[in-house]
Formats: C-alpha cells, sequence, structure tokens
C-alpha cells in the first residue's frame, strides 16, 4: 500500500476522556472547535495561516464575543479534521488509501488552498493521489470503497471518476503489461492455463489470465461495481465471456446461497437490486444457462420486475440446450399444491419453440437491455437436446402426485415435433406419470399413452413396457407386435407393413399410439395380466413378416407368378393378424365376465369376430382372382 509522510514535528495531540483533544504546548490554547462530538483546544495562529474557513468562522466568533467554533458538516468528521489540524501545526501525519480522500474532501470544506498558503494541504493530496494511488491497483479499489461514505464530496472533487478510470484501464490492459499484484484463486481458462488446443508451444504461455481482475472487485458495493463494469464495456477491449465470468463470481459473491437455487436471508430489496443490476450488465451467452437458471430462481423468489424476468426468460431460451434437468426444477410458490413450477418452464419451453419460428423480438427491451438478434431456426442437435431435456424434467415432475395430467402432456406436446432417436425417455416419463397417478380417467391416460411411439422404443424398453402392468393393454399389443416387427427384419427399425394389415393395428395406419383416433375406451382402461402378455407375446411370434415363400401356391402362368407369390404372401400374413385378432377379443371378453370393461364400450367382441370373418372372406377373395 503506498503512503506519504507530512510533516516533521512530534504529535502533541493528547486526549481527555472520549471526546476532548487538546495540544500539550506551553502556550495555552485560544480558540475551541466542536466537530461532531469531539471538542478540540487549539490555537488561532498555525490554523488560520493555512484555513481560510477558519479564518471566516473566527472573524464571526469575534463579533459574537465566543471563542467556541461549531463544525457539524465537515466530510470525514473528527477524524480528517485531527489530520488537517495536524497539518497546519507542521506535527507528522501519514496519508494512505483509507484516508486520503477524507483528508482531501476536508481539506477543501477548510479552503486548504495555494492562495491561502504554498504548498498547502489540497496540492500535496492531489500529488499523492495521482502520483501513486491512481497507479495502485489495489489502492485505487480501496480509496474507491471510501468514497462512499464522503459523497457528494468526493463525487464533485472527481476522486470518483479518476478512481473508477484507473480501475478500467487497468482491467482492460494486455494482460502481458499486468506487473501489479492481485487476487486469483478461481480456475483458469483453457487458453490460460497451457491447454488450447490452438496453442501451439511455441509463442510465450499467456501467465496472466484475462480474468484476473474479476475477484478483486467483488468487495465493491454495487452501484460502484455498476459503474466500473459499464465502463469496462464501453472500452470495448474486454470479452463477452470474461465480463461474464466477472458478474458470475460477483453474483455468488454477494447473494449467499444462490449457487444452490436459494436465497440465505440479507436485506431483500439490495438482493433484487443486484439480481436486476446483473441481468441488466449480462451481455447474452456470456454465462452459463445453469447460471442464468439460478438468477432466474432468485428473481422470483426475490420479486423482481416482470420486465427482468422476461428479460431472463428470453435468454435462458436461447441457451436452453445447455441446460440440466436440476436446473429446471424450479420450486412453485408455497401457495400452490404443486411441488415445482411447471408454468414457468412451459414458458421457457415456448419461448424456444418460437424462436424457431420468428425472429420477432420485444421492442420495450431496447432501452434497458442490450438487444441481440437471435437466429432465425433452431439446429436439429439443439432441438434433439431440448426434446431430451424435457423427458427427463417430465420424469422428475411425474413423481409429483398433484401434478394436473394437462401440464404434463401440454408441456409434452410442445416438443413432439422434435427428432430423436428413442422414445425411450418418454416412456420412462408417462411411466413415472401413471405411477404416481393410478387415479386418472380413461381419457387422461389415452392422452399420455399417445405421447410415445412404441416403434421407437429400444429393446430394452420394449422387455420393460410388455411387463408393465401399468400401461393399457393397447399400448402392450403395440409395443410386442413392433418389438416382434423388428425381430423379424432383423433389423431395428419396423418394415413396411401391407395397407390391410396395418389397418388392423391398434393405432391406425401409424402404427403409433400418438396417432390413434378410433380406440375403444375400454383397450385404453385395460390392464394386462401377465398371463394375457404371454398369450399375447406367443400369438405374435407366430407371424412370419420376413418370410417371402410362405403361402406361396403353384402359378399357371409364369407371366402372372410374381403377382400371385405376393398375394399369397400378404393372405398367409393376414390369416396370422386374424388369429391374434380373435385372441385379443378373447382377451376382451374375459374382462367383461370378471367385470373389468366400461359401460362405454363402443365394440363387442362380437361385432369384432364378425369384421374379422368379413374381412377374411374377402382377403381370401382376393388371394383367389
Amino acid at each position: 500500500m503506498k503512503f506519504m509522510k507530512l510533516g516533521s514535528k512530534p504529535d502533541f495531540f493528547q486526549t481527555e476522556g472520549d471526546n476532548i483533544r487538546y495540544v500539550a504546548t506551553e502556550l495555552g490554547t485560544d480558540v475551541a472547535i466542536n466537530v461532531g462530538d469531539v471538542k478540540f483546544y487549539l490555537h488561532k495562529f498555525p490554523l488560520l495561516s493555512k484555513s481560510a474557513r477558519l479564518q471566516k468562522l473566527v472573524a464571526t466568533t469575534n463579533d459574537d464575543n465566543s471563542d467556541e467554533i461549531h463544525i457539524h458538516d465537515i466530510p470525514g468528521g473528527p477524524a480528517a479534521f485531527e489530520i488537517c489540524a495536524k497539518f497546519c501545526y507542521g506535527m507528522t501525519v501519514t496519508l494512505n488509501a483509507y484516508n486520503v480522500v477524507a483528508t482531501r474532501c476536508a481539506a477543501e470544506y477548510l479552503e486548504m488552498y495555494e492562495t491561502v498558503e504554498k504548498g498547502n494541504l489540497v496540492y500535496k493530496v492531489e500529488v499523492f493521489l495521482s502520483s501513486s494511488i491512481f497507479r495502485s491497483w489495489k489502492d485505487s479499489i480501496i480509496v474507491l470503497q471510501t468514497t462512499r461514505s464522503l459523497l457528494p464530496w468526493a463525487e464533485e472533487l472527481k476522486v470518483v471518476s479518476h478512481c473508477l478510470d484507473s480501475i478500467a484501464s487497468k482491467a482492460t490492459i494486455d494482460t502481458s503489461k499486468v506487473e501489479w499484484s492481485y487476487s486469483y484463486n478461481h480456475k483458469k481458462l483453457p487458453s490460460e492455463n497451457g491447454n488450447d488446443p490452438l496453442w501451439n508451444g511455441v509463442g510465450k504461455q499467456q501467465m496472466v489470465p484475462k480474468d484476473w481482475w474479476v475477484e478483486d472487485l467483488c468487495g465493491l458495493q454495487l452501484d460502484l461495481y455498476k459503474r466500473v463494469i459499464t465502463i469496462i464495456k464501453t472500452k470495448g477491449k474486454t470479452s463477452a465471456d470474461v465480463i461474464g465470468e466477472a458478474l458470475n463470481a460477483y453474483t455468488v459473491r454477494r447473494l449467499s446461497g444462490i449457487s444452490k437455487g436459494m436465497i440465505r436471508g440479507g436485506d431483500v430489496v439490495k438482493n433484487r437490486s443486484l439480481v436486476e443490476t446483473v441481468i441488466y450488465l449480462l451481455p447474452t451467452g456470456s454465462v452459463p444457462c445453469s447460471f442464468l437458471l439460478k438468477l432466474l430462481k432468485a428473481a422470483i423468489l426475490l420479486e423482481c420486475g416482470e420486465m427482468e424476468k422476461s428479460e431472463l426468460m428470453r435468454r435462458i431460451s436461447q441457451q436452453l440446450e445447455e441446460a440440466t434437468v436440476s436446473d429446471l426444477l424450479i420450486r412453485a410458490p408455497a401457495e400452490e399444491e404443486m411441488m415445482y413450477d411447471v408454468d414457468m418452464v412451459h414458458r421457457l419451453i415456448e419461448e424456444f419453440v418460437v424462436r424457431d419460428q420468428s425472429a420477432q423480438t420485444d421492442p420495450s427491451l431496447e432501452t434497458e437491455f442490450q438487444e441481440i438478434k437471435t437466429p432465425r431456426f433452431l439446429s436439429d442437435t439443439s432441438k434433439v437436446k431440448v426434446a431430451k431435456l424435457v423427458d427427463g424434467y417430465l420424469a422428475e415432475i411425474g413423481r409429483d402426485p398433484n401434478l394436473p395430467g394437462s401440464k404434463f402432456v401440454s408441456l409434452a406436446e410442445m416438443v413432439s415435433s422434435f427428432p430423436r432417436s428413442s422414445h425411450d425417455g418418454v416412456y420412462r416419463a408417462i411411466d413415472m406419470f401413471l405411477k404416481e397417478h393410478p387415479g386418472i380417467t380413461k381419457s387422461e391416460k389415452k392422452r399420455v399413452c399417445k405421447l410415445m411411439d412404441c416403434r421407437k422404443l429400444s429393446a430394452e424398453a420394449c422387455t420393460h413396457a410388455v411387463q408393465n402392468e401399468r400401461l393399457p393393454l393397447r399400448v402392450v399389443v403395440q409395443v410386442l407386435f413392433f418389438e416382434q416387427a423388428r425381430a423379424s427384419a432383423g433389423g431395428n427399425s419396423t418394415p413396411d407393413i401391407h395397407g390391410s394389415i396395418r389397418a388392423l393395428l391398434p393405432g391406425g395406419s401409424h402404427g403409433s399410439s400418438r396417432s390413434t383416433t378410433t380406440n375403444t375406451e375400454e383397450d385404453w382402461d385395460a390392464v394386462p395380466t401377465a398371463e394375457e402378455i404371454k398369450a399375447l407375446k406367443g400369438e405374435i411370434s407366430t407371424l412370419k413378416l420376413g418370410d417371402g415363400n410362405e403361402g406361396v401356391g403353384n402359378d399357371r402362368n409364369d407371366h402372372h407368378s410374381a403377382k400371385n407369390q405376393s398375394e399369397n404372401v400378404a393372405a398367409s400374413k393376414m390369416k396370422g393378424f386374424l388369429m391374434s385378432k380373435k385372441i385379443f377379443s378373447k382377451l376382451w371378453s374375459n374382462k367383461e365376465r370378471n367385470g373389468e370393461s366400461s359401460s362405454d364400450t363402443s365394440e363387442s367382441p362380437s361385432s369384432i369376430n364378425a369384421e374379422e370373418t368379413k374381412s377374411h372372406s374377402r382377403s381370401r377373395r382376393r388371394s383367389l382372382s
């Protein structure tokens, strides 16, 4: 720390009690000056020789026949006045970063200018500030901190502006020129620790990290910190990532508990102001999405303004593919029954989807925030990541027994069009929801199960699904069919299916729970037993989907042999499907006898059998033509 000594005489100031100070000399004092609650017994001559203000005050007291002067508004209080008084006496005083601003303001108050006496206190303090304090990194920060209690004097004397400019200039200087000490305890960037893949080892490794100044500024109060960061950004020499790292570190230091998604005590108004200021200062894309979501949680807890929360959500939507499930688990307000704030996440997903549809920006944010244009279209990679994120989130919130099915389905449908290589995540979420919501209605269960495409389940998920007693029977049948179809095709994708056969699948022509439009209610409500699943699996396994020679008869005409062969194969496959259909009918009949069928059944087993007979007859006629 820099310091400067003034004067050479010994210090003769003495203390009597808590609020009396006097000069112990042979010559008696002739003036009493009250500064705040401290009384100083001093001599007029040394004081008046250097202070124009004291000259005026003494003249006034002489006119009033009084020997006491009252000073209640001097900046820095009794301590700063004592330094000025000792300077007047020529006694030794030491100036440093902690008392120099108070001394400068007090000297200004007492009008200790060069016009009164050469080499006066104002001049000497200014020299010390410009030649030592403002050239020191840490002293500039200390001085800036002391100015808060000396406003507006420090502002009017431009001490604050000089400190801000000194700090910002040093923070934006080329790191190769940093020769002063600084605090640095956090992880370096790849380019700063020699792990940068672009560094070929020829150039000199950068020893000073780009964000070397971040920790030292965390001690500043919010108003001063905001001004420093604003100047640093204005200079345009510091990357957005470094500024984001600085704001991240400051928030974690000043807002206790935010790293764990909570706020621990503190002044609510100050904490709210901090969060809103950080949101305002953050360059877009400068911090991880996880930090933005922590800020959002804090903004909700501290009841920040809607504009700040909307801006946060807009930024989060631009980086949503970086988020994790735990990041999205935002606690619901205390008055709600649900465990998590699903509506907030719904808005985030909606913002993400809108980005793919429009590049429109909110003009109301242009005056408050740094406006950054967002890309018009999202990449498939981003969509895949967000779809996986939503699947995991649905699995977590599905554990909440108070979560309405409508919210579950609505959130899932928002990303239903996003590309997915597998629907295992969707299945896991559905299974978790059904497990915690055993009493949902048939229509709700139908809507939930329609979210899943059985064709995109892995072999492991299929194995689990066919033994899952929570799934409706129709879904189990679909899973069994497509599992067998994949096995017969010898691959992982479902082969093309003959149109007449496809129409018999419990999902219509698409073979997906999501595309079902004509399902009866009882097959969604029915839950298969282990015996029924075994019977279904055994029946479906008899279908020879991949055998091109099955059912081929002798052809009378070589010209039509290929056509007849194809039709005979289709007829044979149709026969297998009709046999499966009979098994399904028996299952429905068994459930009716056991009282498990719903009263609003739209299709009876007898009608199914009748339909099968007609279809069988038509199939035979086609195969013989």
